[in-house]
């Protein structure tokens, strides 16, 4: 079987087991019971994960509850108040591309759960990849496979992932 009808076979096998995890058509979220200003928010964006460390720390880091805002269809925590502060000042710069789903994924037209730990920074946006294996497909042609992301994007951006 050649390589791509594998990738695609897995990506098939992956959306069964992801769709489920979804809260919504355009983020990534994982459901729990969080509280912001008192209220229920809606499912963590980046599992938790601080958006902004990856930027000013060059690493993942897990974000805490007492540090959440919520933006658009999600809660995005942080792991210091100055982190919370600077996305509260300009979260488009902060927010993961593709709603935190996988970027490869998105390139082949389909939403497969972000990892967090599986990442890179490209022109100042977040990117994020279901693993290493697709990671190292999306480093084999990181700007021909955004332009299609960002083509499909337009498509499936207000799709559950189930429903492309």
């Amino acid at each position: 079987m050649k390589v791509s009808a594998l990738l695609g076979a897995a990506l098939a096998t992956l959306v069964a087991f992801t769709a489920p995890a979804v809260a919504g058509p355009e983020v990534n979220t994982a459901l729990g019971g969080v509280l912001v200003d008192g209220k229920p928010a809606p499912g963590l964006a980046v599992h938790g994960f601080d958006v902004i460390a990856y930027h000013t720390e060059g690493r993942p880091a897990q974000g805490l509850a007492k540090f959440a805002v919520k933006h658009g269809e999600a809660t995005y925590r942080f792991s210091s108040k100055e982190n919370l502060q600077a996305f509260k000042a300009n979260p488009a710069k902060y927010v993961p591309a593709y709603g935190g789903y996988c970027a490869y994924g998105v390139s082949v037209n389909a939403k497969f759960d972000g990892d967090p730990r599986v990442w890179k920074i490209i022109n100042g946006k977040l990117y994020l990849n279901l693993d290493p294996d697709i990671q190292k497909a999306f480093n084999k042609d990181v700007s021909g496979a955004i332009k299609k992301a960002d083509a499909n994007w337009q498509v499936i951006a207000g799709k559950l992932p189930s429903e492309i």
